[in-house]
């Protein structure tokens, strides 16, 4: 049984390595470059438990799944999302999803928020099935996370925002 909690700071390295692992279902895409990627750093998921934007889906008490958040004008915007392959196709990204949405209205926020990838079939279309819908015009938070994705090297013009009511 999974059960959906806040990330604990014994669990960074089991999430970089949950990153490390899901990066690689973009090897069967045009995005093949993706599974080189360093995962987050330890600071930042650090950073983020303390926040209390880090929640992991566990099941007999061990972290398979994560997703991490953080607040962006107003919304939660959700950073990062990994489920490990061995538990790929059991709603355990739906429900992380949910779990950070029941946060997001117990602090106010109307909305979640994200970017992803607008031709991977586990990105864009993955979030339109659960709701999101892609924002037309940029707000500057946004606008300063594509520069940041630009810095990193990441196609901007493959990517898209989407954002979900909660």
């Amino acid at each position: 049984m999974i059960h959906i909690r806040p990330a604990r700071a014994d669990e960074i390295e089991r999430a970089r390595d949950i990153e490390r692992i899901s990066a690689t279902r973009f090897l069967g895409t045009d995005r093949a470059e993706l599974a080189e990627d360093e995962p987050t750093d330890a600071a930042t998921l650090a950073e983020r438990i303390a926040q209390g934007g880090l929640l992991v889906a566990a099941e007999a008490g061990a972290a398979v799944a994560f997703v991490m958040f953080r607040p962006l004008e107003g919304c939660a915007y959700v950073e990062q999302i990994d489920v490990a392959p061995s538990h790929a196709r059991r709603g355990i990204g739906a429900a992380l999803l949910e779990a950070v949405a029941g946060l997001a209205r117990a602090r106010g926020w109307p909305a979640l928020t994200l970017s992803t990838f607008r031709d991977v079939p586990f990105n864009a279309p993955y979030y339109a099935r659960l709701g999101f819908t892609e924002v037309e015009a940029l707000t500057p938070g946004m606008a300063q996370i594509r520069a940041e994705h630009e810095a990193r090297g990441l196609d901007e013009t493959a990517r898209l925002f989407m954002r979900r009511e909660v």
